[in-house]
């Protein structure tokens, strides 16, 4: 019987880079792609990525949650951004073999590594993929653009209010949202590792935000009530 490869079953095949890489799921061909493709499991809170670490491969998480970051000579850490299913740890790495930032397992996760000589290859020959990876591209930019703005001109209450609304928005893509509840496996210091604040200023403002009747984290679950009221507090337009 002829082997299926994971990524022939994967929900979120069609949200970015690993279609128009790989084809359609109909027509996986899971021998032609074992010389140059893998799949790995890698428990929460494993580092995955090391900065300066070097790969032949080009890496897309396939399930659950990471996060890519810069490690300070100090020891603090400023999250770049959080890695959903679909997600290439970076559009650089389809370009460059050493790794400027560092990944890891925020949850239990599954991701691909795909040999980045063959996916240069496909690159070269079809331009679906490069197509694929320009948007890619523009994303993964206008995110830091944001993050750019958000961490030099917001309030505490701007940037958590804002980074909730940007993971909001992607969970909604990867996720049937009800009664809004978006999965959210957060931590109060993985939040203010990424908007430049303290574990304890992160607490109290979510503590606000609840008191206030705008949402609350517990759990691993961001409940919305006040869909309005966060947005005009974390919405940069």
């Amino acid at each position: 019987m002829k082997s299926v490869s994971p990524c022939a079953a994967c929900p979120r095949f069609g949200l970015g880079f690993c279609d128009a890489v790989l084809g359609r799921p109909d027509e996986f061909d899971p021998g032609a792609s074992a010389g140059w493709q893998y799949h790995r499991v890698v428990a929460a809170g494993k580092q995955i990525v090391a900065q300066d670490q070097t790969s032949p491969d080009v890496f897309v998480l396939c399930g659950g949650w990471g996060f890519r970051f810069l490690q300070l000579n100090d020891g603090r850490r400023q999250i770049l951004n959080f890695l959903l299913p679909g997600d290439l740890f970076s559009v650089a790495s389809v370009f460059e073999e050493r790794f400027h930032f560092s990944v890891k397992a925020l949850t239990a996760v599954q991701f691909s590594g795909m040999r980045r000589s063959e996916v240069q290859f496909r690159l070269a020959e079809s331009p679906a993929i490069v197509l694929a990876l320009a948007k890619t591209c523009s994303v993964e930019a206008e995110a830091s653009d944001e993050i750019i703005a958000m961490l030099g001109q917001c309030s505490a209450e701007e940037r958590i209010a804002h980074l909730l609304l940007h993971l909001m928005r992607r969970v909604a893509k990867r996720n049937v949202i009800r009664e809004q509840r978006y999965p959210l496996p957060l931590r109060q210091q993985h939040i203010a590792d990424a908007v430049g604040l303290t574990a304890v200023h992160v607490s109290r403002i979510l503590g606000s935000f609840r008191d206030r009747g705008i949402v609350e984290l517990s759990n691993g679950v961001l409940k919305v009530a006040d869909l309005a009221e966060l947005e005009r507090i974390g919405s940069l337009n």
